[in-house]
């Protein structure tokens, strides 16, 4: 990231940096995903929230994500044809259903985990190593709460 003088960061190269380095590492990982399990990192990603977080609703997706709930409720839809989730009613909402990983989903999510936990650490390898590797870590992880508790970014519709 360069700086415009000692001490001032350049946001928006900082920003142009951040959102390049995700599309990237999305992408190499979506194509070592599609390969070995025939899944997309949208869909691993989902998987593994579900798996984390049983019984959850589309509405949750939706805000783990900052996503729509049409697009969350897209997503599961996908995700129940291939017999990986399935719905079952809200017994405190009956507007709501909850939505939980199959066995073949919980196996599915499983495997691709350590695909992409190997793929990622193979992307990262070297750039992220010993004390700055942990920094950034941190600085990502202190944004993303602000972000979260502040609310930004939520989609409008």
């Amino acid at each position: 990231m360069a700086s415009k003088s000692k001490g001032a960061a350049d946001l928006p190269g900082f920003f142009s940096d951040l959102v390049r380095c995700e599309t990237r590492l999305y992408n190499a990982l979506n194509d070592r995903l599609r390969d070995r399990h025939g899944i997309v990192t949208s869909q691993y990603e989902a998987l593994r929230f579900l798996r984390d977080r049983p019984a959850a609703r589309v509405a949750d997706v939706a805000a783990e994500f900052a996503i729509g709930i049409g697009a969350s409720s897209k997503i599961i839809d996908r995700l129940e044809r291939r017999g990986w989730v399935a719905r079952r009613p809200n017994p405190a909402d009956r507007r709501s259903s909850l939505v939980e990983l199959t066995g073949d989903g919980a196996r599915l999510a499983d495997a691709a985990e350590a695909t992409f936990t190997e793929g990622l650490a193979e992307l990262l390898a070297g750039a992220l190593d010993g004390e700055a590797g942990a920094t950034v870590a941190r600085v990502m992880a202190d944004l993303r709460a602000a972000l979260e508790r502040d609310q930004v970014g939520l989609p409008t519709g």
